[in-house]
């Protein structure tokens, strides 16, 4: 795990050969001043070299497939000792028979047997902690990966919902309002009809997109006006007001609708008199500021709703920008008034 961890980098493709080369210069500058040839320091310091490297990719293919636990960590203790072991009788070995002749060189290599035997088990020992800790945090690193890919899709999951109620949500109260026009005025009904048909067929060019410009929702919003004069005729007047050169800012499609139709039913409904709704679009700082102001009469009989139209706005504003306090409500002096932010994205 410690050479895979390196995998995706360039700097891993000379970890391996790295590690070789700093092994083969330490094994041959302590072995060039114990007396011997300078063929022997060579042949003993690559074979040294040769079989640390080859005891490093064992472990390596251990501890990929297999991390010891709390009941049988005793492994990563006696495999590297086991395995350092083997390395240093298997190099004594090899170097007995390749220079059998030379008393000297045996000698010594019978009597660094241990020191060599050490040094191969410390420097494994670690090597076995620092796989099983890599493993661990590599572990630790794509659950976090996992996690975070099932929260983003269970947002966008809710996301999609909210949006796809939308839609049936105004729906169903323009369908309401051609129902009690039918009988009272047929013209008007028809009308409504009409108009609400090209509304649902240019917000559902919107479908699937996460972002469309201001300019394309007001537009949105100019047709849900024109069906809503239907309804309320001369009673209902928008006074809407945007900023010059805030149109091509991005914002999540039908966000500002629901709160115009909140105001339009907390505004229109038990009066009987002109209503004005104000709309303002302004650019302040990074945000896109939205203001959506209507009378309100506490006391007036209002239609019972599901209460879906700003708790809407809140929870999408809430999975798109993690933040709770873009949208703020007050009512003072037989006004009710939304502050909207909408952090500007391009």
């Amino acid at each position: 795990m410690y050479l895979t961890a390196f995998s995706s980098s360039n700097f891993g493709k000379w970890t391996l050969p790295g590690i070789g080369c700093i092994w083969f210069l330490g094994g041959y500058f302590l072995l060039l001043h114990q007396g011997i040839s300078e063929e022997q320091v060579l042949v003993d310091a690559f074979f040294l070299t040769l079989l640390f490297l080859g005891g490093v990719l064992l472990l390596d293919r251990v501890f990929r497939h297999y991390t010891p636990n709390r009941k049988n960590g005793f492994l990563l203790v006696l495999f590297p000792l086991l395995l350092s072991g083997g390395l240093a009788w298997g190099h004594a070995q090899l170097l007995s028979w390749w220079f059998a002749k030379e008393s000297d060189y045996l000698e010594l290599l019978e009597a660094s047997f241990f020191y060599r035997w050490t040094v191969f088990g410390l420097v494994f020992q670690l090597l076995a902690v620092l796989a099983v800790v890599i493993s661990k945090v590599a572990g630790q690193e794509e659950l976090s990966r996992r996690e975070g890919q099932l929260l983003q899709l269970s947002k966008e999951a809710e996301l999609a919902q909210l949006r796809q109620q939308l839609q049936p949500h105004f729906l169903f109260n323009s369908l309401n309002s051609i129902h009690a026009l039918v009988l009272a005025s047929p013209q008007r009904a028809r009308d409504m009809v009409l108009l609400l048909s090209d509304f649902l067929r240019g917000t559902l060019r919107s479908e699937g997109q996460s972002w469309i410009s201001l300019a394309d929702e007001i537009k949105y919003l100019s047709m849900y006006f024109d069906i809503e004069r239907v309804r309320f005729g001369h009673r209902l007047l928008v006074d809407l007001q945007v900023e010059e050169g805030v149109e091509g800012l991005k914002i999540p499609p039908l966000l500002v609708q629901p709160l115009v139709e909140n105001a339009i039913k907390y505004g229109l409904y038990g009066t009987l008199g002109e209503v004005k709704i104000s709309l303002r679009f302004q650019k302040e700082g990074n945000y896109l500021q939205v203001n959506v102001e209507n009378p309100f009469d506490g006391q007036a009989s209002v239609p019972a709703g599901t209460g879906f139209g700003l708790s809407s706005v809140e929870r999408r504003l809430f999975l798109i920008f993690g933040r709770t306090d873009l949208l703020e409500k007050s009512a003072a002096q037989g006004i009710f008034r939304v502050h909207l932010k909408i952090p500007v994205t391009g």
